[in-house]
């Protein structure tokens, strides 16, 4: 976007002006960006030496600039192709959908004959069937007038909303350049150095790696400085990616502080939830049919999306009530708003998964994007349950037993081929079963998987994908004919979400390399296969590189080696490792000669009550305290309850509602005092901010390594085989990095005193000692007498 111009991509001009009638997700989901480049790629090979592809085309009308790439052009023939993937019977694709294709065309068209002088064109629509390679082409034939018609229809319906945007950049622009720090008593200690790393790192173009303690303020202190660096590098957006609800929390918290020090800042900043929590009827399926917000959705998108352009901020409520107001899905307004949105707040996945949003808009439309990645050391987990995928053979005999037609045979087939690959891996050697853990479960790794199973699995997602796009009405069969005796039919929402298994597991499969593992684990109920992604590098690698800037920041990133490689950071990623505000004399710090080990955890139950109890009678207050499981954690507070019935407790539980999770953190009020009993890595071990004397200390019953057990052991052998490394890198750096983040809650300001309590003997040591805080005194390792700081 230029002084005075508006340039848009033709696919967004069309996708704004050429959309109606309802939201349909039947012939989804969609293929990926990688999918969708790789059918591209099959359609170019097979075209002639005259076909150009990705022919670059531009007009502009009034104050719009349009342009984009058409997918192909035969100039012997006169034929301009745009080429689309698909699944499933291509006779089930909803007219809209083909509507908005031909319009994508016949803009094309028009900007190749302006270009090129021509009278008329052929214009084709050419989609591919991903799963069986075949091409079906529909083609018209167009003259010249009609087309620029038809272009000057579309950019003209845009043209107010272009001419709003130009004026809303500017004033943004102008905004934030003049945009002061929002805290009236300036940076805080630490503060500025990681901001005036942010901003070079935007100047830039670069990743930084930032390690900053806690309590400095992370997200202003990251966020101010890559907006002021919005209009000096045409930056278009910034995304703020947060691995958790309270991450995601601060983030929103720090544009409202921005817009109360500066009332009237233009800045559009949008909050994107999952589906889970987004959606109003969960129990219908995504369109008109079904559900009364799906009816109609594109009709009624244009006056909700204008009345959001008048909202300060479009965080979750202030959205689901313009959006309920409008009768339009409340999560899927949220998509289409994120076109339109200057931050953007929102989980990982809306960057880094295949299937994310941000990055799909990035790529149509040629954003300019500044990524900010909060608490970081989580991506490296949560990137590898992204490229993972898992197969429940289970389920997939519950919806074969009650398919028919179609789906019953594809799936048979899938079931069949199924259990071909456990044959196999029965008779391979060394594929027997390790016990996986304590319950009874079983683990084996499987052969790397060959091209049947990924035949098999393509063909059950096109029935099934055609099965849910038919009406059904017109269906042969039906998938909820036939459950068995005491057994829950099979709903349609069950066979989307099969689909997304099936499909997922297919991509897994398509991309399987020495970055992941291929794997069965059994359970009383049945077994599951498993594509498991351990290095996700080469997924997050590309996410990276198609931002402007990336600032990757948490309080634990040591070493930093880890990140670098685990998550494919560029050859020039910068580093800083801010000093902390905190001095030593704030905190003590105690390592208890104890073992916490599984063999030895009976025998430390009472070693740990007996220091709980003192430190506590030392020092009344609020304490956390961290254990490596529920049963562990359940164990040390009844012996508590018990032995100090005068001491108020309260418990984490498996699965804690968000309601539940406020709770428990609502019992700590300034001046109270009590144990909160919470799981190492759970939601109570980052993220939370505890200041003055809400907590005065912390207890960590467990060095935070992941169990061993024969899930774990391949994938230490795998890192091994990798990096040469695999007990630290599947062991020792997740687990102390979990422990420093637990133990970083007892100190949130320069006024706070704490107490850490490192339960574990092999906290003396030097390997581990080296991976905590270097302002952290020196741990006193004795049962001696507790001293305060």
């Amino acid at each position: 976007m230029s002084a005075g111009r508006y340039t848009v991509a033709v696919r967004a001009l069309c996708e704004f002006a050429a959309k109606a009638g309802d939201l349909d997700l039947r012939f989804t989901p969609s293929p990926t960006a990688e999918e969708g480049q790789a059918g591209h790629a099959l359609v170019r090979q097979r075209r002639g030496a005259g076909w150009q592809a990705e022919l670059p085309l531009q007009a502009d009308h009034h104050e719009l600039t349009v342009r984009g790439r058409a997918d192909g052009f035969d100039a012997a023939r006169g034929r301009l192709e745009e080429v689309k993937t698909f699944r499933g019977d291509l006779a089930r694709q909803p007219e809209r959908h083909r509507a908005l294709h031909w319009a994508q065309a016949q803009v094309y068209g028009a900007l190749l004959c302006r270009e090129r002088g021509l009278a008329s064109v052929e214009l084709a629509l050419v989609y591919l069937d991903l799963g069986s390679g075949r091409e079906t082409v529909i083609a018209e034939r167009h003259d010249a007038a009609s087309l620029q018609a038809r272009f000057e229809a579309l950019c003209d319906r845009f043209l107010a909303w272009a001419r709003q945007e130009l004026a809303h950049r500017q004033a943004r622009d102008e905004a934030l350049a003049a945009l002061a720090f929002p805290h009236p008593g300036g940076f805080r200690r630490g503060q500025r150095e990681l901001a005036e790393s942010v901003f070079r790192a935007a100047r830039g173009g670069r990743t930084l790696l930032a390690q900053a303690p806690t309590g400095i303020g992370k997200t202003v202190g990251t966020l101010f400085p890559l907006l002021k660096a919005m209009p000096h590098q045409s930056l278009d957006r910034v995304a703020v990616l947060t691995a958790r609800t309270p991450g995601r929390a601060l983030a929103l918290q720090a544009v409202a502080t921005l817009h109360a020090t500066r009332p009237g800042l233009p800045l559009r900043t949008l909050e994107l939830v999952g589906r889970d929590t987004g959606c109003e009827r969960p129990d219908a399926a995504c369109h008109g049919e079904s559900c009364p917000l799906a009816r109609g959705f594109y009709d009624r998108l244009p006056a909700a999306r204008q009345a959001a352009v008048a909202l300060p901020m479009w965080d979750r409520p202030s959205l689901r009530a313009l959006a309920l107001a409008h009768e339009v899905c409340p999560y899927h307004l949220s998509h289409e708003l994120a076109r339109w949105a200057d931050v953007v707040v929102g989980d990982y996945h809306h960057w880094f998964d295949g299937h994310a949003l941000l990055h799909a808009l990035a790529q149509q439309q040629g954003w300019r994007i500044g990524l900010l990645v909060d608490e970081a050391h989580n991506l490296v987990e949560r990137a590898r349950g992204m490229y993972s995928a898992m197969l429940d053979p289970a389920t997939l005999g519950a919806a074969r037993r009650q398919a028919t037609g179609p789906v019953r045979r594809s799936l048979s087939r899938l079931a069949a081929t199924l259990k071909a690959v456990q044959r196999a891996a029965d008779a391979a050697p060394g594929g027997g079963w390790a016990e996986a853990d304590g319950s009874g479960g079983c683990y084996r790794l499987l052969p790397p998987p060959d091209g049947a199973l990924l035949q098999a699995l393509q063909a059950a997602a096109g029935a099934v994908s055609e099965h849910l796009a038919t009406p059904p009405a017109e269906r042969s069969g039906t998938a909820e004919a036939r459950p068995g005796p005491g057994e829950p039919a099979v709903t349609e929402a069950d066979l989307q979400a099969l689909l997304f298994d099936l499909l997922a597991f297919a991509r897994r499969l398509e991309d399987f390399g020495d970055h992941a593992l291929f794997d069965e684990t059994a359970q009383r109920q049945g077994s599951r296969l498993t594509v498991r992604n351990v290095v996700p590098a080469p997924f997050v690698a590309p996410r990276l590189a198609a931002a402007h800037s990336a600032t990757l920041f948490s309080a634990t990133l040591a070493p930093t080696d880890y990140h670098r490689r685990l998550l494919g950071l560029p050859a020039d990623t910068v580093e800083v490792d801010i000093a902390s505000p905190f001095d030593a004399a704030q905190l003590a710090v105690h390592v208890a000669p104890l073992s916490t080990r599984w063999q030895h955890r009976s025998a430390s139950i009472g070693p740990i009550v007996s220091r709980i109890a003192a430190q506590y009678d030392r020092q009344p207050g609020h304490y956390l305290a961290f254990f490596s499981s529920f049963d562990y954690l359940q164990r040390v507070a009844d012996a508590l309850a018990e032995a100090r019935p005068d001491v108020p407790q309260w418990c984490q539980s498996r699965g804690m509602p968000e309601d539940a999770r406020e709770r428990f953190l609502a019992r700590f009020v300034p001046g109270g005092r009590g144990i909160g009993f919470a799981v190492l890595g759970g939601a109570f071990g980052e993220g939370i901010d505890l200041p003055g004397d809400r907590l005065v200390g912390a207890f960590v019953a467990t060095l935070g390594l992941p169990q061993v057990n024969p899930v774990n052991e391949q994938i230490r052998l795998r890192l091994q085989a990798w990096c040469g490394d695999g007990f630290r890198y599947a062991y020792l750096y997740p687990g102390v990095q979990k422990v420093v983040q637990a133990a970083g809650r007892v100190i949130r300001t320069p006024q706070d005193r704490g107490v850490v309590h490192l339960l574990d003997e092999r906290f003396a040591r030097g390997e581990v000692r080296a991976l905590l805080p270097r302002w952290w005194p020196a741990p006193a390792v004795a049962d001696g007498a507790l001293r305060s700081p």
